[in-house]
């Protein structure tokens, strides 16, 4: 997935459901629905000037889920000062430029990390894959890409594929799963690549069993495609398949990664695979204006978070499981008549909560809970997606592994109370 700006937003925001204009038509894409802002005040931001103790500080300060990239340019910037603590790199070394230096080196980190011979950097993952994908194009002497209609891709990049590199993708299917070995092996056309994004976010951040993955990727190759993992958030599939990340990048010819979903760079993105793809890539790189003159903070910072988040994202994957049943039992317990986590248990740190409730309803709740209680349970905008039926975004990082799961429920007990007084006004 790549790096089109999130939807974990943070803010009071207006979540309507896409048209049909957003599901692969020509219109310009609109800014993802969590990034809508409608004025007023975010949930995790500060609610009052006002003189207050310790312990009501802490609890301002209490937000299930805040992202790095939300984080004031002060504590951006920490990042750098926490790179030079933990000594990633020499930074008495000449800076980079165009690509050398410190970005080689993250490079063939990323490389080591996923097993595969060389990785390239890329300034956004939208250009990473493009490029990757066209590298393979020319390889197999067909430009078609075999996708689910739910990618990123398909659903965030202003049809990118199409319109910039010459591609063509097609849909293998467009339920709320990854594609299956017999939809590859009777798809009803011919494609050189088959990418798969792994977890699927749109369909709830899902993943398949580690053996359905590799009768998908069998299935491909009988077919004579090459497979590129679209792995945005592979870093946290590792947990779900029970697989260290180089077996399950093994699997696939290319990988693309994202630096800043899960780790908390500043941005960037790698694509890794054979040595000869990653030299011809780097081309199309400069090509696309993607050999950026000087990009050491990003670079200083995905080595950051490499160090800092990789290891502890299998304990957020953990907690997530415990988060989301405490959210399912305070539910229950608050009489809601029906809510539905998905996927349960989570496959990665990052799960939906769907509610029935009009989305409007349920985020002004979310800010009232927030204004009234100091805590923020749910971070993201509320997405409609039928008539009275909403769903948003919970994932769990460090600052959700301070919540145990009474402080779900109690959290969970006090939100639906503002939110039955939000239906009945």
């Amino acid at each position: 997935m790549s790096d089109t700006a999130e939807r974990d937003g943070g803010q009071r925001v207006e979540r309507g459901g896409r048209g049909a204009a957003d599901q692969g038509g020509a219109t310009p894409a609109q800014p993802s629905p969590g990034e809508r802002p409608l004025g007023g005040r975010s949930p995790g931001e500060q609610l009052s000037d006002e003189p207050v103790s310790d312990d009501e500080r802490r609890k301002r300060r209490r937000v299930l889920a805040r992202p790095g990239f939300l984080g004031t340019l002060r504590e951006r910037l920490a990042l750098l000062d926490e790179a030079r603590a933990l000594d990633l790199h020499d930074l008495d070394a000449p800076s980079d430029l165009y690509g050398d230096g410190i970005v080689e080196a993250l490079e063939e980190k990323t490389a080591g990390l996923l097993g595969k011979e060389a990785a390239a950097f890329f300034p956004t993952g939208t250009m990473a894959q493009q490029v990757a994908l066209r590298c393979w194009a020319g390889r197999t002497g067909n430009p078609t890409v075999a996708l689910h209609a739910l990618a990123h891709p398909e659903m965030h990049e202003r049809n990118a594929f199409s319109q910039v590199s010459g591609l063509r993708p097609v849909r293998v299917t467009s339920e709320p799963r990854l594609p299956t070995a017999a939809e590859i092996r009777d798809f009803d056309e011919p494609f050189g690549a088959l990418m798969l994004e792994l977890p699927l976010r749109d369909a709830g951040f899902v993943l398949p069993t580690w053996q359905e993955l590799t009768e998908v990727v069998e299935a491909a190759r009988e077919r004579e495609a090459v497979v590129h993992f679209d792995g945005a958030r592979l870093w946290e599939s590792t947990v779900h398949f029970g697989r260290p990340l180089e077996e399950i990048a093994d699997l696939a010819d290319s990988v693309y990664v994202s630096f800043y979903k899960s780790l908390d760079g500043f941005g960037g993105a790698a694509v890794a695979g054979p040595k000869t793809l990653v030299d011809e890539a780097k081309a199309w790189r400069h090509r696309y204006g993607g050999s950026v003159f000087q990009q050491f903070p990003t670079a200083l910072s995905a080595l950051a978070g490499l160090e800092r988040e990789l290891p502890r994202l299998p304990e957020y994957v953990a907690h997530a499981r415990v988060v989301a049943a405490a959210l399912r039992e305070g539910f229950a317990a608050a009489g809601v008549p029906w809510t539905r986590i998905h996927p349960e248990p989570p496959h990665t740190n990052e799960f939906q909560v769907w509610l029935p409730y009009d989305a409007d309803v349920i985020a002004e709740a979310a800010i009232r809970h927030a204004e009234v209680t100091r805590t923020v349970l749910f971070a993201n905008g509320w997405e409609a997606k039928g008539p009275g039926l909403a769903f948003t975004e919970v994932y769990v990082r460090a600052a959700g592994l301070e919540w145990t799961a009474d402080d779900v429920r109690e959290a969970v007990a006090r939100f639906v109370a503002l939110l039955t007084e939000e239906v009945t006004r």
